[in-house]
């Protein structure tokens, strides 16, 4: 990678995530989220910030083109550079790396990330809609018409390749097999969601803190068959800022900056129909052996969310994540692609991810789930809460994840919280994770104390 400045995080900023903010239109809500991230710089002024990145999904939402525009209008920060950024459920992370990109470039010396979406302001069924326009609307739309079904298709086929084909092997019906083992990914997402909502709890940001049972995620609603309601994310109105600079100015302004140490992003076919079949792009720990019977990557696994995670740990030098991360938040806009996203990012290998959530790799370790947890807090994952829990308006999602894991390597969870029960003890390292479509585009962010 070419020569570039190093970049830091100096401050951040979020609204609380909520199905509606009707007192607030979209301006409003970045303007708090930014008047939070500034009062935590107080030395630092609106003129200082050289250029913006402000993100959102869909014009839809807000029924406002250049909607970027009008939030850099309310923010005061006429007449600098300015960019809209847009890349579907990815949008905030993406937007994250394009404001490192304006300073390790050497263009800007401070750049404010700004992302918001207001879903509320249509219906759930148009908001869905909306959101099944990032899919192939030639191909895969008009088959389907809704994400849920879609990553339904996609974990049917995981269930298949690293359930059926192993634990339920010797059963020759393929019906009753199949059955057998997407009755058992169920139990394992819905701890997963046991997890998230539970985290929640202690996040004052969070939309949908809850205390549930495996047996409460089971029963809810079933929504695409084997996703339960509670298996799913939820569409929310809020914002999220975040404040970067260049090494040069970033420790004028606050005495615990955090590097972003790795930035990687990746990409694949819009319609899933056209991903080609090839060998696995391997970790530096991983053998072509691990994977020689495996069909990759289908539609069971997230080529793109691999690429990203290969090209973020060769940018930090992460030679081993499960001993050099302390903490993950990523995008889990179902509880069946968050354990996806254990392999693509190489917290296990493929095929192992149902076992890294029963052996509790990714609970908190002082947390009561209800759960048996043998190895509770090895790699906690989704501390905030998760989009399934703290919210998913779209477009502030990937840059509420770099607050709250900046929050977490300052070890200021108490003071923005008013509660430490998400704190990761001494955390080092976090990284940030966001998802893009059917998995066309991913972006991982690595972010370290200094």
């Amino acid at each position: 990678m070419a020569k570039q400045r190093n970049v830091y995080v100096i401050s951040g900023g979020v609204t609380k995530f909520a199905k509606a903010h009707p007192d607030m239109d979209f301006r409003l809500m970045v303007k708090k989220a930014f008047d939070y991230a500034m009062n935590d710089v107080p030395s630092l002024e609106a003129k200082d910030i050289g250029s913006s990145r402000i993100s959102y999904f869909s014009d839809h939402f807000t029924r406002q083109i250049m909607a970027a525009s009008m939030v850099q209008d309310t923010l005061g920060l006429n007449p600098k550079d300015s960019r809209r950024v847009e890349w579907g459920g990815a949008t905030g992370g993406q937007c994250i790396q394009a404001g490192w990109e304006a300073i390790a470039s050497g263009r800007n010396d401070i750049c404010l990330v700004a992302g918001f979406e207001t879903m509320s302001r249509v219906e759930t069924w148009k908001g869905n809609e909306f959101i099944a326009l990032a899919s192939d609307t030639n191909f895969d739309y008009p088959v389907g018409g809704f994400y849920t079904g879609y990553y339904a298709l996609m974990v049917q086929r995981h269930i298949y390749e690293y359930i059926r084909k192993t634990k339920f092997a010797e059963i020759k019906d393929e019906k009753e097999a199949q059955k057998l083992a997407t009755r058992e990914a169920m139990r394992i997402m819905s701890m997963v969601s046991v997890k998230n909502h539970m985290n929640a709890m202690y996040n004052p940001y969070s939309q949908r803190p809850m205390k549930l049972t495996v047996d409460d995620v089971l029963k809810s609603d079933m929504v695409a068959y084997p996703l339960n309601r509670h298996n799913i994310c939820t569409m929310s109105d809020g914002a999220a800022v975040m404040i970067l600079a260049s090494e040069d100015v970033a420790r004028q302004y606050t005495e615990k900056p955090v590097l972003i140490k790795g930035v990687g992003c990746g990409t694949d076919t819009m319609r899933l129909a056209d991903r080609p079949y090839g060998a696995v792009p391997l970790f530096d720990w991983e053998r072509k052996k691990d994977y020689a019977n495996l069909r990759y990557p289908g539609v069971h696994s997230f080529r793109s969310g691999r690429i990203a995670a290969i090209e973020a740990y060769k940018h930090a030098g992460i030679k081993n994540p499960n001993k050099e991360l302390s903490f993950i938040e990523l995008h889990d806009a179902f509880t069946s692609s968050e354990i996806q996203t254990y392999e693509d990012l190489g917290l296990c290998k493929y095929g192992e991810g149902y076992d890294f959530v029963e052996r509790g790799s990714p609970f908190l370790a002082n947390i009561d789930y209800g759960l048996e947890l043998q190895n509770k807090g090895a790699m906690p994952v989704n501390p905030s809460g998760g989009l399934i829990a703290c919210g998913h308006p779209i477009g502030a999602t990937g840059v509420m994840q770099g607050v709250f894991a900046l929050w977490q390597l300052q070890g200021r969870i108490k003071k923005h919280f008013g509660d430490d029960s998400l704190q990761i003890k001494n955390a080092k390292r976090g990284l940030i994770h966001s998802h893009a479509g059917t998995g066309c585009a991913v972006t991982v962010s690595i972010l370290e104390a200094v």
